[in-house]
């Protein structure tokens, strides 16, 4: 984690300082500030690793003593931490930072809420891979700060067998067997349109069935026809928090949701100077 905190705060960096900070270099170097970093709604704080990592990247003179600690929830505006040194370096660090906490933050907030919907049941919460480029393991470290679980990390580390594999491969039995034979062994997920492809799928030594798009009779008859040989069941598109809810009273083992890191809303932070020495 932490050569992926670095390799994201050194591209962010070199994006936004470039040839470097000319509106900063206005400020002499002696001059020395502290500032407060204001949340002004509540949020779950997640990104600190990022925002310390921005700081030591462009300045090993500053100093952040943070009053907030990461996965807590935050439940009114308040001050998360307070930044102390060169005031040009401070501000030159300032966006980059706000960027990854504002929106790590954002993440792990939404995903706190869902989670909140599970609360007395077995059912656990996925992300997706509908992640911003360059911010794929971020986001994901953030699901899992607000309580949530990661699906497959990237087309890499686990087979999720999706409508265009099917059509591609000429059918589900022939796709599942294609994966089942390939020399790379990973966990299988099938993703199902119907019941019909889910009786399919059940014929099959796979490591979980996703019913895609499924309404909820279509997820009863499914719960119903996996009494008898048991496979891990997913549920995924169309899913809201009162959704959620009914789909963890179902039974259901796995919801998956793409709004956790594909629709989400900064949190409102600021970097507010309180007093400087020149």
């Amino acid at each position: 984690m932490q050569k992926t905190v670095e390799a994201d705060v050194l591209q962010a960096l070199n994006e936004d300082i470039g040839s470097g900070d000319i509106t900063g270099q206005l400020i002499s170097s002696s001059v020395q500030g502290v500032a407060q970093l204001h949340a002004r709604q509540a949020a779950l704080v997640c990104g600190k690793p990022w925002v310390n990592e921005v700081l030591r990247q462009v300045s090993p003179e500053l100093e952040i003593t943070w009053w907030v600690e990461e996965g807590s929830y935050q439940a009114k505006p308040c001050v998360w931490a307070e930044l102390k040194g060169p005031l040009t370096a401070m501000l030159t660090a300032e966006r980059s930072a706000l960027n990854f906490l504002q929106t790590l933050s954002a993440v792990a907030t939404k995903t706190h809420h869902y989670v909140q919907c599970l609360n007395g049941t077995a059912t656990k919460l996925l992300d997706t891979r509908k992640t911003l480029p360059g911010l794929r393991m971020a986001q994901k470290y953030a699901v899992r700060c607000g309580g949530g679980f990661n699906h497959r990390i990237g087309l890499y580390d686990e087979y999720l067998i999706k409508e265009n594999h099917i059509v591609a491969l000429g059918g589900l039995e022939t796709a599942i067997e294609a994966a089942l034979k390939h020399s790379i062994k990973k966990p299988i997920v099938v993703e199902v349109q119907n019941i019909e492809q889910f009786k399919i799928a059940q014929s099959f030594d796979v490591t979980r069935i996703m019913l895609d798009n499924f309404t909820d009779d279509m997820v009863v008859q499914a719960l119903a026809l996996n009494q008898i040989q048991h496979f891990p069941l997913e549920v995924s598109g169309n899913i809201n928090e009162e959704r959620l809810k009914k789909l963890a009273q179902m039974g259901v083992d796995f919801v998956s949701v793409g709004d956790l890191t594909k629709s989400i809303s900064a949190i409102d932070l600021s970097l507010l100077v309180v007093s400087y020495d020149i």
